[in-house]
């Protein structure tokens, strides 16, 4: 919900507690679904209950969320080890409105269904219930913005729901942490063996990505630092494994990076496994799967589940409604439209943006047109002339394809995109007079807004012992101490 955050701060804007709003938009109803790792948002601009009525006041916006909080997630690999408390990456969201100012109404609940033909969405409350008996409402929109992130992917691995703890929410996180010191003080009991013990302090990381690398670190300091003071007696039979299907860990991050994290994984005694497929997990153990030793079964005390992200139900049955049934997350253009669907945008985890992909190579690689692009496939830069047959397009346009990437699932993306689309809805009046954008393909004139460019500010990995590696524009790699207080301040921020 970082992202639902900066698009109120815009939107606020745009109603500010004036009657004036320059560059904004009247009678306009703005709903937004947004989500932090789980939770749902409804965000709401409605002038048509409350310009009538009241015409002096500020245009009204509604929040729909099944929690009244906002949670930072990127700290909360550092609350399961209590590096971080739970209240200090948490903030109300009706304090947060209250700061933005302007008439907001807040509503706990979830929205369950969208129906995109009469532009409403179908909402559930989890706190109370109506004369009905029941407790769903519906809440009409004019335009939608769709940002409720996404849901850890299991990929239908048996017993990873019923037997893995996830990293999603902050009651993830103090799960994770009640269940580590359950696991020392069921090997701490008389009456159990060696090698149960170990058993129960043997923890499974599933997922070299980000959080399952930081999830790793996190515990590895939590034992080494804490844990082993409190229990001295077993600290020495804790092990803690990583497991990854690819060949190396972080292999968003540069090789320089993915080494380091290897090495020092190895050096600190966290069991790196990579190549290995998590196929099946049990109450008592873990199954998986590789190709030189075939399936492998190892008992675990406690295990996290971090291997990527996966639609949400209700998302998934959007997508079916609007033609995008066979499409992993909801497909955008350049402006977070929703293709094929008016009126509605999406944002975050939940939605990729179908860029015009030629067009971005071209000026990256300051080509001046399609000839220099099969130039460039064919190898033949010096040729003047030349004659394109389909073979040759098709191996210039798979050229690119390779080298235009998807953006990555972060919270600046989320974060970058909420700013631009509060800007755009800010100054819609006055972008229909004036527009900006480039010249319509298959329209007459100019698009309003000029299409969203991401601007990556580089990425993180804590490494664990005060360590960090950090990964900056210009090739910028720096991994060690310093890079943790340079992590600290950007958190801070």
């Amino acid at each position: 919900m970082r992202w639902a955050a900066f698009l109120w701060e815009g939107a606020s804007r745009s109603s500010g507690s004036g009657g004036r709003r320059p560059g904004g938009v009247s009678n306009l109803l703005l709903l937004v679904a947004a989500a932090s790792s789980g939770g749902l948002v409804a965000y709401a601009d409605s002038g048509s209950d409350a310009a009538v009525e009241k015409p002096q006041l500020p245009l009204r916006k509604k929040v729909i969320s099944p929690r009244n909080y906002f949670a930072f997630t990127p700290l909360l690999p550092s609350v399961t080890s209590g590096t971080v408390e739970p209240r200090s990456i948490v903030e109300p969201i009706r304090r947060i409105l209250e700061k933005k100012g302007g008439e907001i109404k807040f509503w706990e609940a979830e929205c369950y269904k969208i129906d995109p033909q009469n532009k409403k969405i179908h909402c559930r409350s989890n706190v109370g219930t109506n004369l009905d008996g029941n407790s769903e409402f519906l809440v009409d929109y004019d335009y939608l913005v769709v940002a409720v992130g996404a849901r850890t992917n299991t990929f239908n691995t048996p017993g990873v729901v019923e037997n893995c703890h996830f990293l999603k929410e902050v009651e993830d996180a103090q799960k994770i942490r009640r269940s580590v010191m359950d696991c020392f003080e069921r090997a701490s009991l008389p009456f159990l063996d060696e090698e149960e013990r170990k058993k129960n302090l043997h923890f499974v990381v599933v997922g070299g990505g980000p959080t399952g690398v930081e999830f790793a670190a996190s515990l590895h300091d939590f034992v080494t630092e804490d844990l082993s003071k409190l229990y001295p007696s077993i600290q020495h039979l804790v092990q803690i494994s990583l497991i990854e299907a690819a060949d190396h860990i972080l292999t968003m991050f540069d090789k320089r990076i993915t080494h380091f994290a290897e090495d020092k994984f190895r050096r600190d005694g966290i069991d790196v496994k990579t190549g290995y497929k998590v196929v099946k997990v049990s109450k008592d153990a873990i199954t998986m799967q590789n190709p030189a030793t075939g399936d492998i079964s190892v008992p675990y005390g406690m295990a996290v589940w971090s291997t990527g992200i996966g639609t949400r139900p209700f998302i998934v049955e959007f997508m079916k409604q609007i033609g995008q049934g066979n499409r992993r997350v909801l497909a955008t253009d350049e402006w977070l439209r929703v293709r094929e669907c008016d009126g509605v945008y999406a944002i975050g985890d939940c939605a990729t943006i179908n860029q015009r992909r030629v067009m971005l190579y071209l000026k990256s690689k300051q080509m001046n047109g399609i000839a220099d692009l099969v130039r460039s496939a064919k190898g033949d830069a010096e040729k003047e002339s030349m004659e394109l047959n389909i073979e040759e397009f098709k191996k210039a346009l798979s050229l690119v394809d390779s080298q235009v990437k998807f953006l990555p699932a972060t919270a600046q993306v989320a974060s970058q995109q909420g700013q631009y689309l509060a800007r755009c809805f800010n100054k819609m009046k006055d972008a229909e007079e004036n527009p900006e954008g480039p010249i319509r393909i298959r329209a007459e004139g100019r698009h309003r807004f000029r299409p969203f460019r991401y601007r990556h500010l580089g990425q993180f990995a804590p490494l664990g012992g005060e360590q960090t590696a950090a990964q900056l524009p210009g090739d910028w790699i720096s991994i060690g101490h310093s890079s943790q207080w340079l992590w600290y301040s950007v958190y801070a921020t």
